[in-house]
């Protein structure tokens, strides 16, 4: 009899021990981490610590820093998945200097509605899904980010969801908090609008158009914001890769009843010479001739740029990058030796890492 009771309990054990080793079979876990340093020099030498008031990366003048460091783990059981990223840099003091919560970059459950994974539902802190340009720059053609990405949503927080018909076809329906919110700094705010369709037709090319309508707190109260984002992505061989986007975007004025208006195009190429060697021009325009987005020194704003960007990848998972920057301003927005000027050129390097 005890030794019936003795196989019944080891065998009871096994079978309890078989049950735990098939959920945590399950359950699928993904670490991963980004870190990137940078110096940066300005040549109008700023005398304040940040270079320009409408950057968000790499905006310190003549030190070394980090401009982001990242580290994510995802996990997934069944049809349910989950992310959480913690960050840290100057990037994080500069886009999330408005936010009580900093330290977190995304924090997303969801939940896949049939078999197939067509449907799904998102909530919490997530990547925006507007534009072409991350907060990790190993992802982007160029150093610094586009006037056009940099005064646009990083993030949002809300729900999201995304039906993937094909894998030609993706749309996707969105309500946050509002244009890049954690929270919401006017309750008596609705929740923000958002849209996006993406159309790859192959491999090698991408569509995307993205959409917001809100209400944005300002000085005289909520004014309704609608916004566009349009862009194409080819890879023409393995050499030559573009991107070309359009922003256009206008908000309820301040007084009246009027919209005043902003829009910014950009166009991107790279060239890839090897595995090892990469390069990228970029030429942009930004108009907010009213300050809705970029309020410098109370006058229009209406700048030009350009940027030219050389690429090292010593190893897959390493990029070591310079990068020349200039910007012309139809009005003089940029200090100099105490004195307002029309153009800026900086020069930006780094070195980052990802796993």
């Amino acid at each position: 009899m005890k030794k019936i009771w003795q196989f019944s309990l080891s065998l009871s054990f096994v079978f309890s021990f078989a049950g735990k080793a098939q959920t945590l079979d399950s359950l699928k876990l993904d670490l991963s981490g980004f870190i990137e340093s940078y110096y940066a020099y300005d040549f109008n030498k700023p005398s304040d610590n940040q270079k320009l008031p409408f950057m968000y990366n790499y905006n310190r003048n003549n030190e070394f820093n980090i401009n982001n460091a990242l580290l994510r783990v995802k996990a997934s059981f069944e049809n349910v998945y989950a992310s959480l990223a913690l960050h840290a840099g100057t990037y994080v003091e500069d886009n999330y200097a408005a936010e009580e919560i900093k330290l977190i970059s995304e924090a997303i459950v969801g939940i896949y509605l049939d078999d197939k994974r067509k449907h799904a539902i998102e909530m919490g802190i997530m990547p925006s899904y507007i534009g072409f340009e991350t907060a990790i720059s190993a992802s982007n053609l160029t150093l610094t980010r586009s006037m056009l990405a940099e005064n646009s949503p990083y993030f949002m927080t809300g729900i999201k969801y995304q039906f993937q018909p094909s894998e030609k076809w993706m749309f996707a329906t969105l309500l946050t908090n509002g244009w890049q919110r954690i929270a919401k700094p006017d309750k008596s705010a609705l929740l923000a609008f958002g849209s996006q369709i993406t159309f790859k037709p192959t491999e090698n090319a991408a569509l995307n158009w993205s959409t917001f309508i809100g209400d944005e707190p300002t000085e005289l109260g909520l004014r309704t914001r609608y916004f566009s984002n349009l862009y194409f992505d080819y890879q023409w061989n393995e050499h030559w890769r573009t991107i070309a986007g359009f922003d256009v975007g206008m908000q309820k004025s301040s007084v009246g009843d009027n919209y005043e208006d902003w829009l910014s195009p950009v166009f991107i190429a790279q060239y890839a010479f090897n595995s090892k060697w990469q390069t990228a021009f970029r030429t942009e325009y930004y108009q907010d001739e009213n300050n809705v987005i970029i309020n410098v020194n109370d006058m229009a704003f209406k700048t030009f740029g350009n940027s030219l960007n050389v690429d090292f990848l010593p190893i897959k998972k390493v990029k070591i990058r310079i990068e020349a920057r200039w910007l012309k301003s139809q009005e003089p927005i940029f200090i100099r030796d105490n004195q307002l000027v029309e153009n800026d050129l900086f020069i930006t390097t780094s070195m980052s890492f990802e796993f």
